[in-house]
């Protein structure tokens, strides 16, 4: 069953309303009827079981019958920092990283990154990534919304993971493969907090690497292939996420 999306200013004690696309995708396309069953979100961590009382294409009201705390989120508490990737590369990753499960989505500006710092493009693109997450959120029926957080340069990232409990960065040129992971003396349940970094097109700058590894980041090999930017992103989420018993 479809996973519908509801802010706390739409949930009233008992009762809940659709309104929107929403609304209107349940009426003309699910053709759904008074009493039909519907599932819903809070995006902070929330499930609700509710009927349809009253239905319009304008808006759906709801009933609650159940609440109670989801069980589909990860783990692992993983907060990206990507270096910033030309346009739709960056949409594409949002919705892929939704899907896997990470906490939260910091743009990166880095020495590499082609895109450039423009706040008007910045805002308008923070909107679409907020809007390609609560779609993805539906989909994948997560009940928690992942953060995007507005781009940010190197030097802000490094004190944002000031204290993380793991820091990460994926590098081409690093010695150890990640399968060495294993080898830190921390355990996973004292982990809360995992930062990831992961370079822009070209990849992070040793000097940049350098700063990293000075903020107490550790450095891990993919593998002997160059993956994409994009591909390194999603990889990488995934791998830690199996670490920590969620894929």
């Amino acid at each position: 069953m479809q996973k519908f999306l509801i802010s706390d200013k739409n949930i009233n004690g008992n009762n809940a309303i659709i309104i929107g696309q929403d609304a209107k995708h349940i009426t003309k396309v699910l053709r759904m009827r008074p009493n039909d069953k519907i599932i819903f979100t809070n995006g902070k961590g929330k499930d609700f079981n509710s009927i349809i009382t009253t239905i319009s294409p304008k808006e759906v009201k709801l009933a609650i019958k159940k609440s109670y705390n989801s069980k589909s989120e990860s783990p692992a508490r993983i907060t990206l920092f990507q270096g910033m990737l030309k346009d739709n590369k960056m949409d594409t990753l949002v919705k892929h990283l939704t899907e896997l499960g990470i906490s939260a989505w910091t743009p990166l500006f880095c020495e590499r990154a082609i895109p450039k710092p423009d706040k008007k493009r910045i805002d308008s693109r923070i909107k679409r990534w907020e809007k390609i997450a609560m779609e993805a959120l539906k989909q994948c029926n997560r009940s928690v919304l992942p953060k995007i957080n507005r781009p940010i340069t190197f030097s802000d990232m490094i004190k944002d993971t000031a204290l993380s409990d793991l820091k990460i960065a994926f590098w081409e040129n690093a010695t150890i493969p990640i399968g060495k992971l294993t080898e830190l003396d921390q355990k996973t349940e004292t982990i809360k907090k995992i930062s990831i970094l992961i370079g822009p097109e070209g990849g992070l700058s040793r000097e940049e690497i350098i700063l990293a590894k000075n903020a107490g980041f550790k450095t891990y090999l993919m593998g002997p292939r160059i993956l994409r930017a994009e591909t390194a992103s999603i990889t990488a989420c995934s791998l830690i996420q199996h670490y920590f018993g969620d894929i």
